[in-house]
């Protein structure tokens, strides 16, 4: 693995990849949150960008928050990378490209299928360059079939891998995750692929090819539920009329409003519960009933936790161990002592004076969260130091 020179990257020095230098040759988010991960993870990141505008995700707004001409979104994701600018369709840009990939132990890159071989940074060509280089790639659907070239876009993922119909009540229709699961479970994949490569490419000096794709991350991301699909005939899954949760779960399982809130009522015996309740109506029922008649027990369920506040039933019944919980918002999820201690929040600044407050890593280490020397980039910020490091 190559020493570390240059600026430290987010993790401190000692960190677990420490002197690990990934090459993120990719945009928006799936590559980039593996390479915020990597970063993370102690390794140095070096960002890739088209000199005329940089990586499209600095336009990409979640609202009309701008940093340093940069949206919340690229800060967030591209925090302690290092910014090289290169035009990937210039000779030279290429040839700079290429010598840092014979500097790099894993590159990676999101490009449509077909596009980074004709630019001919391929793996094959990357394999030639550097034998032991990792080299990870994100698709949308995979390297063949009749979707290898359709937008990898998370939504469009979303709704060809069959996880909208988990979401939302039955009379909804398909509906579709808040987040983008797909570009983030995919960078996660890549994440796990690569540090397993990493190893191999350390004891057997020979690197390897990581591939996933959204599509893929997301058919992962149901293998519980596609298990009973598979193996059950074929049912497909009819989701809760009320207060959906879980297509495959009976009731209470779902999310109930209270006299002055929410409450999330999780995998209950219905004849543990119904004492709580004062419910007679719904003990020593037919073993097939919580499912069977889901919707009209989950609405009397509703009915009578209407009546008194969350703090009144988390006091009955979390002593009795009813898995349950308030449904917090943001603020008052930051608002909560265990939030406080788990001190994921940290504030990052850059040369021109912007400064964005972003999550750290989940992931401690000997107790230890990792936390970040520096904001996101501007484009091409570090392009000169890094050619006179590299040689370029």
């Amino acid at each position: 693995m190559n020493a570390r020179v240059s600026e430290a990257p987010a993790g401190a020095e000692g960190a677990l990849l420490d002197g690990v230098i990934v090459l993120d040759m990719s945009q928006f988010l799936s590559g980039p949150f593996a390479a915020l991960r990597l970063g993370d993870l102690g390794a140095r990141v070096i960002k890739v960008e088209r000199p005329d505008g940089g990586d499209l995700c600095r336009r990409l707004y979640l609202s009309d928050t701008e940093l340093g001409g940069d949206s919340t979104l690229f800060h967030a994701i591209n925090r302690g990378k290092e910014s090289f600018a290169a035009d990937f369709k210039s000779p030279e840009g290429v040839a700079a490209i290429r010598k840092l990939i014979a500097r790099a132990d894993i590159v990676i890159q999101n490009f449509r299928p077909g596009v980074i071989e004709r630019l001919g940074l391929d793996y094959e060509s990357a394999l030639k360059i550097n034998p032991r280089v990792v080299y990870a790639s994100i698709t949308g659907y995979g390297d063949e079939g009749p979707w290898r070239s359709l937008p990898g876009q998370d939504l469009l993922a979303q709704a060809r891998s069959g996880v909208m119909w988990l979401n939302g009540d039955e009379e909804q229709g398909p509906v579709p995750f808040g987040l983008a699961i797909a570009d983030l479970l995919a960078g996660s994949a890549i994440v796990q692929g690569a540090l397993a490569a990493l190893v191999h490419s350390k004891v057997a000096g020979k690197g390897a090819h990581i591939q996933t794709s959204l599509l893929e991350a997301l058919i992962d991301f149901q293998f519980e539920v596609l298990a009973t699909h598979l193996n059950d005939g074929g049912r497909i899954p009819k989701r809760s009329d009320f207060r959906n949760a879980h297509a495959y779960l009976s009731a209470p399982y779902g999310v109930y409003r209270t006299a002055d809130s929410w409450l999330a009522l999780a995998m209950t015996p219905l004849d543990k519960l119904a004492p709580l309740l004062e419910m007679s109506e719904i003990a020593n029922l037919p073993a097939d009933a919580p499912f069977r008649e889901r919707d009209r027990i989950k609405r009397r369920i509703a009915d009578k936790l209407a009546t008194k506040t969350v703090a009144e039933w988390l006091a009955r019944l979390q002593p009795h161990d009813i898995w349950c919980s308030e449904v917090l918002n943001w603020p008052a999820l930051f608002a909560s002592e265990n939030f406080r201690l788990l001190d994921m929040v940290q504030e990052l600044h850059r040369s021109d004076g912007v400064s964005i407050r972003t999550m750290r890593s989940p992931i401690r280490v000997d107790g230890v969260r990792s936390r970040s020397a520096r904001a996101a980039p501007r484009i091409g910020e570090h392009t000169e130091a890094l050619q006179r490091e590299f040689g370029l």
